[in-house]
């Protein structure tokens, strides 16, 4: 492979944002060059969705889905940017999901969707595949890109940064895991689509990949980012050993079960009387986390059996039913321990409605872009839909702007050393930082925490600086500087904002 390369279209990462725009780019014509860090591109934050996506329910409307964001949001979302979902999403669940690629979602006996009710939304309107959405879509949007004659999909290439000329975006610098040879990718519109950074915390449902590569190049680009504070804990994740650390779907709740004690009692009826086991993800993780705290406990239950009868248990969560079996618990009955994960990052990349950031030629999708959508806590089920609309808005704006000629630029050769920084090390780096994250940048935050963790990771940060010019590039060593300066983002972005809102709760 050369060390230099020519695209019109660079897209790194290839979940749902990443794969929408570069399937919908290729069918127009246009030549897309889409990198994965991964050596199996499936491998995405899309991949682990659970729950499912947001479509049209029967007695739904845009008006009733944007004020169920708006609400979840905490009135921080940006409204312009939630109607737009909210109109377009739908339509094109229809036109790109089910049409373009063939996801078959899951049907009554009477051909109509089944819709499901997740927290915080007023309306069954999230239609789903079982209880593995994620893997249903990404499956099926991978095949389609591996296999358009309009596409190159580069696997095991891991970005290390953006190429710029003044305010412009000219490509990206790619680490190939393979040759460890380092790779220019020179393209006319470069899209960011890498994801989240949740695995930045010591609890956390995402795959080790979210650890906030896109946003780390972002600040040392000097990009606008925003909204870094919020980061959404999933408030059901199954908790025995960190090995076993897997999502269990909001769809659970939706379909009946309830948070428990250890001897049944319900816990979220004292803390939220009216919405329950149903509201919003930062309401019953805070809960979850303070009925931890107030008692000294390891973890809570989730109730299946109790509420839910075991053939629809069966039948609706087949996969979450063989996980925690795996596991020794039979969720038809017994209970499932569970605890709050970090899960999803609501602030970015500053994008606006065609996904453009502040860097020319630049665009922002899915996690990694803050569109506005999310405000300060993210509606259930509406991720995927946001990596597609503004994905759909991406593919319109390029092809209206396409751009002129690929501009290429002289750059220096990364030096290599041939000395490789011990996997141990770079395991008890990171093994600290989550440790920091989690108990310093957690649920529930204080100035007196908050101020130490920006000193601990600052002084980490010069150490992991000098080893990434003195030690052969890796995979590891990048994601673990990258991890180190997004956890100092988004601490810093923790202390300036003292109003508790959403998911960001300020303690003092």
């Amino acid at each position: 492979m050369s060390n230099m390369q020519k695209t019109d279209v660079l897209v790194i990462g290839c979940g749902i944002a990443g794969g929408t725009v570069a399937l919908k780019l290729a069918d127009k014509g246009i030549p897309v060059t889409v990198v994965t860090r991964t050596n199996e591109p499936v491998e995405s934050n899309t991949y682990y969705a659970q729950g499912g996506v947001v479509y049209k329910g029967e007695k739904d409307t845009p008006e009733k889905l944007a004020q169920d964001i708006m609400k979840a949001g905490a009135d921080h979302s940006d409204l312009k940017a939630v109607n737009i979902l909210a109109n377009e999403g739908p339509e094109l669940v229809e036109e790109f999901l089910i049409k373009r690629i063939g996801v078959s979602f899951d049907k009554l006996a009477n051909g109509h969707f089944s819709f499901a009710k997740e927290g915080g939304h007023t309306e069954p309107r999230i239609i789903h595949v079982a209880d593995a959405t994620g893997v249903a879509i990404e499956d099926e949007l991978v095949d389609s890109l591996a296999s358009h004659p309009n596409i190159n999909l580069l696997k095991g290439m891991t970005a290390i940064d953006f190429i710029k000329n003044k305010d412009k975006c000219l490509g990206g610098i790619f680490l190939d895991q393979k040759t460890e040879k380092t790779i220019q990718i020179f393209a006319k519109k470069t899209i960011l689509a890498t994801g989240g950074f949740s695995s930045i915390y010591l609890h956390t449902a995402n795959p080790a990949g979210a650890r906030g590569d896109g946003l780390a190049m972002a600040e040392r680009a000097g990009i606008k980012v925003k909204d870094l504070e919020y980061v959404q804990f999933h408030p059901t994740v199954f908790h025995m050993i960190p090995e076993s650390r897997f999502l269990i779907s909001e769809a659970v709740r939706g379909a009946g079960a309830r948070i428990v004690k250890a001897d049944g009692t319900t816990v979220m009826d004292y803390y939220d009387k009216e919405r329950k086991d149903m509201a919003t993800r930062d309401v019953v993780a805070r809960c979850i986390y303070e009925e931890i705290e107030k008692h000294n406990l390891e973890h809570l239950y989730l109730d299946l059996y109790s509420y839910i009868p075991k053939k629809a248990i069966l039948e609706r969560f087949p996969n979450i039913y063989k996980a925690c079996l795996n596991c020794g618990v039979d969720i038809t009955k017994e209970l499932v321990p569970v605890i709050p994960a970090a899960h999803y990052a609501c602030g970015g990349v500053v994008a606006d409605e065609w996904g453009r950031t502040s860097l020319e030629n630049l665009y922002a999708l899915g996690e990694v872009a803050c569109t506005g959508v999310q405000g300060a806590n993210r509606l259930a089920s509406t991720s995927l839909l946001e990596g597609m609309v503004f994905a759909n808005r991406t593919q319109q704006d390029i092809l209206e702007n396409p751009g002129n000629n690929v501009e290429i630029v002289e750059l220096e050769d990364i030096e290599t050393s041939k000395k490789y920084l011990p996997l141990a090390m770079i395991s008890r780096y990171m093994k600290k930082i989550k440790s920091i994250m989690w108990h310093h940048v957690g649920i529930i935050r204080t100035i007196k925490e908050l101020k130490m963790a920006v000193e601990e990771l600052e002084e980490m940060s010069k150490e992991l600086d000098y080893y990434y010019t003195e030690f052969e590039l890796t995979d590891d060593l990048i994601g673990l500087r990258n991890a180190c300066t997004t956890g100092v983002m988004v601490t810093k972005a923790a202390l300036a904002n003292e109003q508790s809102l959403g998911c960001h709760c300020r303690r003092d």
